[in-house]
């Protein structure tokens, strides 16, 4: 599916975050488009508190950002290493790229196996075998000397890609739902979708009966050359937050999931009957019209490439009309793509009595 017939404008990528675009601003301070169907309206991000309702349900991914890139050399050559995935053996999935000074966005062919990576601190990388066959852009690596998740809080960094402007510090890179975990596991990527909200939006909308349902994934590298379906990833969906989404279902509110990876976590929790049960492991869904969604009702999520595969999980939620519309929107409209940028929100399409009682039944 592809929304848009052009690519989008590279002035359109939001180059620093919202709180360094002029003064007075904060992470709050994108726009918020919303989709309701095929209607399409523009706002202000800080205006969600009083577009949801008493009975919603926020389903948010508490996930930390790594300082998932590291310099590091083969033979005399230097590479970036992205640390994408810590398998359940000990291994981390890694991806070698050529720095370009702009971001790490040349992708290098990895291998062959045995190939060796020396790492700051010590650290040295072993590639073993190619993480599937789709070809040998991640790799499983065995890492030997002192251990990785402190060599990445000393030296590594966030991955950036070119479209920024200069590096950020890695709290830049953190949402405000993230838990740092004891193992030193996390995403390789923000999961970008809630770096808008801020403890303020939070405390509002729970002020307004919203409720929120925590659950975990641990996302890996992007793709940003082809757009390839995500690869397994680390979930956890805990029996609090499956309560909540039940309730909030069975109250008549919604679940309305706060990105793509909190879609792919709840559901792959979800039975063929629809109900979110406590679940915890490795996920190779990807989500798409033909599958469908069997929980989420709505979705917060970035602004993404056309032909990136998120795509399909967006018509999968709201369906390719509402999608395609609201994409023309945001180019008219000059919203801002990527992680720093402005976020869009589906919703299902409004009926005239759900309407009448959005304005009217309080």
């Amino acid at each position: 599916m592809t929304p848009t017939p052009v690519r989008v404008p590279g002035e359109l990528s939001a180059r620093v975050p919202a709180e360094l675009r002029g003064p007075g601003r904060g992470r709050d301070s994108v726009r918020l488009l919303v989709s309701r169907g095929t209607r399409v309206a523009h706002h202000a991000f800080r205006e969600l508190p009083g577009l949801l309702r008493a009975g919603d349900l926020l389903v948010v991914n508490t996930s930390p950002t790594l300082a998932a890139a590291v310099d590091g050399t083969v033979g005399h050559a230097r590479v970036v290493v992205h640390f994408s995935t810590r398998g359940d053996d000990g291994r981390w999935a890694v991806e070698l790229r050529d720095p370009d000074g702009r971001g790490t966005t040349r992708a290098r062919a990895g291998g062959p196996a045995g190939v060796g990576v020396g790492l700051p601190g010590g650290v040295r990388l072993v590639l073993e075998e190619p993480l599937d066959g789709r070809g040998a852009r991640l790799w499983w690596a065995r890492a030997s000397g002192p251990g990785v998740a402190g060599m990445l809080r000393e030296h590594g960094r966030p991955i950036r890609y070119a479209y920024t402007e200069r590096d950020q510090p890695l709290s830049a890179y953190q949402t405000v739902f993230a838990l740092p975990s004891g193992d030193g596991s996390g995403s390789a990527e923000m999961p970008s979708a809630a770096r808008p909200f801020t403890a303020g939006t939070v405390a509002e909308l729970v002020s307004r009966g919203v409720g929120f349902a925590p659950v975990r994934l641990d996302t890996g590298v992007a793709s940003a050359e082809a757009h390839e379906p995500p690869y397994p990833e680390r979930f956890s969906v805990p029996a609090a937050s499956a309560r909540l989404i039940g309730a909030a279902r069975a109250g008549g509110g919604r679940v309305i999931a706060v990105g793509t990876t909190a879609v792919r976590a709840v559901e792959s929790a979800a039975g063929a009957d629809g109900v979110v049960r406590a679940r915890a492991g490795w996920t190779d869904l990807v989500v798409t019209p033909e599958r469908g969604v069997r929980v989420v009702d709505g979705l917060l999520t970035g602004l993404h490439e056309p032909e990136a595969s998120h795509l399909l999980m967006l018509e999968a939620v709201a369906g390719g009309a509402a999608v395609r519309r609201g994409y023309e929107e945001a180019l008219r409209g000059r919203y801002l793509w990527h992680e720093f940028g402005d976020v869009h929100l589906l919703l299902p399409a409004e009926t005239a009595h759900t309407e009448h009682c959005f304005s009217n039944c309080e």
